[in-house]
Parts: C-alpha cells; sequence; structure tokens
C-alpha cells in the first residue's frame, strides 16, 4: 500500500496560519484554563486577547485533550493518510509529548511517529515546517525526521523576557533566581538546552542589554548566513521589528516572519518578550 504522510504539530508552535495551509500542517490545540472556562488554543483564544485575562486573573495551561486528539487523527486518516510524524513542544518544559504518546498508543488507525523538538514557539515551529517542506517535496519519513533533528541542533533560539514573575510562577526558572533578578534587575537571555529545558544563556543588568546580547549571539553564530528568520514578541511589536532589520545587516535572511506568542507561551512570559529564532538554510 501506498503511504500517505502528513505532519502534526501542537498549537505552542507559532507557525503562521498561511504556513500551517501551504505546507498542509494540522496542529493539536493545547488548552488555556481561566475562571473556570477551558480554552483551545489558537482557536477559541487569541495571543492578544491572553493578556487582558492575566491583567484579571492568571490563566492556566493544560495538556491536549483525548477527544481533540482522537478527532483530528480520525479526520486525518478519513483523508486516506497512512502516517503522521507528530513534532511536539519540549517534552523537558511541557507533558504534552508524554501525553500524545500515550494517546497515539492506543490509536490504531494511523502509524503515528513521535520527533521531540526540545523547544518551543519557533524553536519547535522551525523543525516542523523543514520536516513538512521535505513531505510536500515528496520526501520520506525517515529524511523529514533527518531535516528536523538537523534543524534541531544547528538552530539558535533566545529570549528576553521584560520580567521574570512568570516565569517562577509557572516553574519554569527557580523561584531565588527569579526574586535576586528582580530586586537588582537582572534580565536573562533565555535559551532551551540539550535536554530541552530552559537555561541562562547570559545575564544582563537591563532590558536592553539583555535584547542587545542576545542579537550578538544571533550574530555569532549566523553572520554572512543564509538563514530562516523569526522574531517573536509579547505585544511588542516596534521591538520586534527593529530586531528584524538588525539581523538583516549581518545575515542574509532568505525568509522572515514576526509573529505574536501564541496563548499558552504568553502565560508563562508575560508582556514585552523578544526573542530571535533562525536557522541555516
Amino acid at each position: 500500500m501506498e503511504r500517505k504522510i502528513i505532519v502534526v504539530t501542537d498549537s505552542a508552535c507559532d507557525l503562521q496560519d498561511e504556513l500551517l495551509e501551504r505546507y498542509n500542517i494540522r496542529y493539536l490545540p493545547l488548552r488555556v484554563l481561566w475562571k473556570g472556562k477551558d480554552y483551545r488554543d489558537r482557536e477559541e483564544i487569541s495571543g492578544g486577547e491572553i493578556y487582558a485575562m492575566m491583567d484579571v486573573e492568571l490563566p492556566k495551561t493544560s495538556l491536549p485533550r483525548a477527544e481533540d486528539f482522537i478527532g483530528l487523527m480520525d479526520s486525518i486518516a478519513d483523508e486516506g493518510y497512512t502516517d503522521v510524524l507528530y513534532l511536539s513542544i519540549s517534552s523537558g518544559l511541557s507533558g504534552s509529548y508524554n501525553a500524545v504518546r500515550l494517546m497515539a498508543e492506543e490509536y490504531d488507525r494511523l502509524n503515528i511517529e513521535l520527533f521531540d523538538t526540545r523547544s518551543l514557539s519557533m524553536g519547535e515551529g522551525g523543525p516542523v515546517l523543514e520536516a513538512a517542506r521535505i513531505i510536500s517535496a515528496g520526501g520520506t519519513m525517515q529524511e523529514a525526521v533527518d531535516r528536523a533533528a538537523k534543524v534541531r541542533e544547528e538552530m539558535g533560539a533566545y529570549y528576553v523576557v521584560s520580567t521574570l514573575e512568570y516565569l517562577r510562577k509557572g516553574g519554569r526558572i527557580g523561584r531565588v533566581e527569579g526574586t535576586i533578578g528582580t530586586l537588582l534587575n537582572i534580565k536573562p537571555v533565555v535559551t532551551v538546552d540539550e535536554a530541552g529545558e530552559f537555561k541562562t544563556a547570559a545575564k544582563n543588568k537591563g532590558f536592553r542589554k539583555a535584547v542587545a546580547t542576545m542579537l550578538n549571539e544571533i550574530r555569532r553564530k549566523f553572520a554572512g548566513k543564509c538563514i530562516h528568520l523569526t522574531v517573536i514578541h509579547g505585544e511588542a511589536m516596534e521591538g520586534a521589528k527593529k530586531l528584524l532589520e538588525e539581523v538583516k545587516s549581518f545575515a542574509t535572511v532568505k525568509e522572515s516572519f514576526i509573529t505574536q506568542l501564541c496563548p499558552t507561551m504568553a502565560i508563562h512570559t508575560g508582556r514585552g518578550l523578544l526573542g530571535i529564532i533562525a536557522y541555516e538554510l
């Protein structure tokens, strides 16, 4: 039987709708819990709406629901697909990977292969996009996995948050570091380590210096190279535009996007985040 492969991810990937549509990428929504209500990330709540909710009460994030997983996989199987390459948010940052793994083991209409991107936002979206490009061009499952792994290993992904409050509340950065950082106005440049967990790449006094350090990290890694570039932000569009132009001054940016964080990511970072995700093409 001829194999028909499709790429699936989750809503934390921060891929723009146009890319999802162009490469036939499906996604499983994570969940946002707020005031007793349950929202599907990206479908029933937007990145902009989440900040207004946070001003009232901090929402919580939740794993994908079994009914959403089964509904998505059934629709894919009904379309004649035989194989799913599922690329997940980092297993070191979310229980989603393990939840999907368990659900996939029980689902028998499709062959489902899981890939841990060990990242989030466009750090996750980059491997998803490149795997989907391989599949769209007629490539095999293994070729798509190999390309995703290469992007994962060579990517540069850095983030600066305006406050450590939300990372601390979410347990993503240690409470002590968060308290000291707030008192001294220390702003870490955050990246993700090989295990897919947050780590501090550098520390600076003040937001502007941290952003400059983040930019220097990207310059050191990609100066003179041909890259895919995404600048992500949390209601900080003007800062994102400036970063995009800065990177264009030292690298050949073949394709670029400015993207606002999805709701589930925004909950853990708050307003003002700026991030740069790049990989070589």
